[in-house]
């Protein structure tokens, strides 16, 4: 399996002809290998622009972008976008094609061996969440959903290193978003790859970022850094305004209570309600405070008991001072 890719901008900067302002202005960071950085900001804050710098859809002006050590002006175009999985949120499917010879495209152009296509195919509809049977359908006889998933297996299929995704579920209901979103990172903790993930929803950004970079209007970089350091810190009062006055909730949202060092168990919880320590934070508060109780016990998934944690407890994580930000 191919290795994901170390991305670098170095002050790129595009412009429009005809615009007074530059789409994307002196954009400088560093996505580590591995990681999903999630591009979010207001419209004409020039993400999907900077997005598209990256496989060439869109020429840069200035600066340089690397993909593991490599200028992309060095690398053959169609070559280079051969290497990158790209998905966005209209999908793009071949409505005359099936689901099977959609996802083959690019391995075909590849010249791929048709056994070695026939075996990827199924492994990635298996890896997605489909059946081998929706092979032969066409993308017309599938949900928004199933389209969607159909997407991210086509954007695998040659084993990118690199991943693009433009808004991949912003058309999609609220339930069938965060399914997909759930099964997006099952899917990015087995195959690993770089991710640069456009959205303009700040809640899917802290959900499924390593990191994120908040753009402002022209393109120019706010902060980067990690969901939690921007949630606790933010760069100044446009971040601030951007992410929400609920900063605090959502930083919860962010850790489980697995993740937390417990308070042992006493004869005074027996009435506290019981939470899996899969909960979020953010869930555990709400259903202390909707259960009348300043504490709650914590079980694993066999109803063994773990600990307790309180409300104090919560507040404390809270406030407790950050690790400097991500440069």
């Amino acid at each position: 399996m191919s290795a994901a890719a170390e991305i670098v901008f170095r002050n790129v900067t595009k412009r429009y002809t005809g615009r007074s302002r530059a789409a994307v202005h002196d954009l400088s960071l560093t996505i580590p290998a591995g990681e999903i950085c999630v591009l979010v900001g207001p419209s004409g804050a020039g993400k999907t622009t900077a997005m598209k710098l990256v496989n060439r859809l869109i020429d840069l002006d200035e600066g340089e972008i690397t993909i593991d050590g490599r200028s992309i002006r060095e690398l053959d175009a169609t070559e280079l976008r051969r290497g990158i999985g790209y998905v966005i949120q209209q999908v793009g499917l071949f409505p005359h094609m099936s689901v099977g010879d959609n996802v083959a495209v690019v391995p075909r152009l590849l010249g791929w061996e048709r056994k070695r296509i026939r075996d990827r195919v199924a492994e990635l509809l298996e890896l997605v969440g489909l059946e081998d049977g929706d092979r032969d359908r066409y993308p017309s006889q599938l949900s928004g959903g199933q389209r969607q998933r159909v997407g991210l297996a086509r954007a695998l299929a040659a084993d990118p290193p690199v991943m693009l995704m433009d808004e991949p579920f912003g058309a999609l209901d609220p339930i069938t978003r965060d399914r997909l979103q759930n099964e997006f990172l099952r899917l990015h903790g087995a195959v690993r790859k770089t991710v640069i993930f456009v959205t303009h929803d700040i809640d899917e950004a802290i959900k499924l970022g390593d990191r994120i970079a908040i753009l402002r209007e022209g393109g120019v970089l706010a902060q980067y850094d990690t969901p939690d350091a921007i949630l606790a810190a933010p760069a100044d009062e446009f971040v601030a305004r951007f992410v929400g006055a609920d900063r605090g909730l959502k930083r919860l949202a962010l850790r489980r209570l697995s993740e937390l060092d417990l308070e042992p168990a006493g004869v005074d919880d027996a009435g506290a309600p019981r939470l899996d320590s899969s909960t979020t934070l953010r869930d555990a508060l709400s259903l202390m405070l909707s259960a009348g109780s300043r504490r709650c016990v914590v079980v694993d998934s066999q109803g063994n008991i773990l600990g307790t944690l309180s409300i104090d407890q919560v507040s404390a994580l809270l406030s407790a001072k950050e690790a400097e930000p991500v440069t």
